[in-house]
């Protein structure tokens, strides 16, 4: 037996689970928020237990440390030496990994170099896996991408329509992302269908905080609505989503805020989205709390929302020529009982009703009534499962 951590490190966070293996049980996990800032906040649940200080924590290397004093702490581990594989999320892999793969100097440096296609998440997993390697540097570490998934993608799907030499020369194609969490729910999909996985189509949505739309045929993602960078698909929390290109440099030649590209891709990333529209938030339930209560910001951006999300389904249908269910998945996914059923409202003409009474909020499963012809599914993401997967297949 043995103890594998999955690690999801943000910019200024550090998410973790660590289970027991190959049980795949989960003996604790938790978070570690707001790094490089003061007033760091570090959350450790193991049991029925819940621990939580405030601390000063300086970069990720910090964070890793008292990660893993807390694990020795509060008795979960009782030597550094049960932890047999770490396992870290990397959102880009470009075309360089197709696969998860173990981490070598190589390719924590090819993951860096491939930071232009993921600017605010490559750094940050480059930095989580530096941390870990700094105090476990003999323990097997992991790289799973949030690409591989969406390798599968047809030519037709993953190429631009612009000059040939941009993708021969600068790699220039769509790579999608959150491709563990759409992985995941399709094979989930599949079991609660009660097909086999080679015989199903299913639309995943991933939505929460970032959004991504994938068309899965068969077990394969055959298209996905994030592009070369995770920018790319439905607008999201505070990303824009898809937009007409030609605003970049309109906003630059008319906002002298806006000094060049890098500053409009910046407001595309952090301030657009649910958050540009409604101006209070870019957390779904503050938005719905001012839709609940007639606000007419809020109102528009819960309704472009449901707009954009019922295009990239649409569009998909299409892609598949027909589905077998909906799946939703992430945190406005899987609690957002308004989201849901404003969306499926408006795909009626493919077949879908959703049940209002099993339309509840921490619903699980199917969600659809007894003659929809496309099934409405309900399916919790586990991402860190996949990774404690991964790392165990490549021990």
């Amino acid at each position: 037996m043995s103890k594998t951590i999955a690690i999801n490190a943000g910019s200024s966070s550090l998410k973790w689970q660590l289970y027991q293996m190959p049980e795949e049980t989960v003996l604790a996990k938790g978070i570690i928020e707001r790094i490089g800032l003061k007033d760091s906040i570090v959350t450790v649940k193991f049991g029925e237990e819940k621990a939580t200080q405030t601390l000063d924590i300086a970069d990720h290397v910090q964070a890793v440390t008292i990660l893993l004093e807390d694990l020795t702490k509060h008795g979960i581990i009782s030597d550094f030496s049960e932890i047999t594989g770490v396992g870290h999320r990397v959102v880009a892999g470009g075309e360089i990994f197709k696969d998860s793969v173990v981490i070598d100097d190589q390719v924590l440096a090819q993951i860096e170099e491939l930071s232009a296609l993921a600017p605010l998440h490559n750094p940050a997993n480059a930095a989580g896996i530096r941390a870990f390697k700094n105090i476990l540097p003999e323990v097997t570490s992991v790289a799973v991408f949030d690409t591989a998934f969406h390798t599968t993608m047809p030519e037709v799907a993953y190429r631009y329509p612009i000059a040939n030499k941009y993708y021969t020369d600068y790699q220039v194609r769509k790579y999608g992302a959150h491709g563990t969490s759409h992985y995941y729910v399709s094979r989930e999909a599949a079991k609660l269908l009660n097909k086999p996985l080679e015989e199903v189509k299913v639309i995943t949505a991933h939505i929460g905080n970032g959004i991504s739309i994938t068309a899965v045929d068969g077990g394969k993602s055959v298209d996905t609505s994030m592009g070369f960078t995770p920018l790319a698909g439905p607008m999201m929390g505070t990303r824009s989503g898809d937009i007409d290109p030609a605003i970049i440099p309109y906003l630059i030649e008319h906002d002298p805020e806006l000094k060049d590209a890098a500053d409009v891709i910046n407001v595309l990333n952090k301030q657009s989205g649910i958050l540009g529209i409604a101006e209070v938030s870019s957390d779904m339930r503050d938005v719905e709390d001012g839709l609940l209560a007639g606000e007419p910001k809020c109102t528009l951006a819960f309704n472009m929302l449901v707009n954009r999300l019922q295009k990239f389904i649409g569009q998909y249908f299409a892609v598949l020529n027909g589905a077998d269910a909906l799946v939703f998945t992430a945190g406005i996914g899987e609690n957002s009982t308004l989201v849901r059923e404003a969306v499926v409202k408006g795909l009626s003409w493919f077949g879908m009703e959703i049940n209002p009474e099993k339309n509840v909020r921490g619903a699980e499963g199917d969600i659809s009534t007894s003659d929809s012809r496309v099934k409405v599914l309900v399916i919790p993401t586990d991402e860190e499962l996949v990774i404690a997967r991964d790392v165990e297949r490549l021990k």
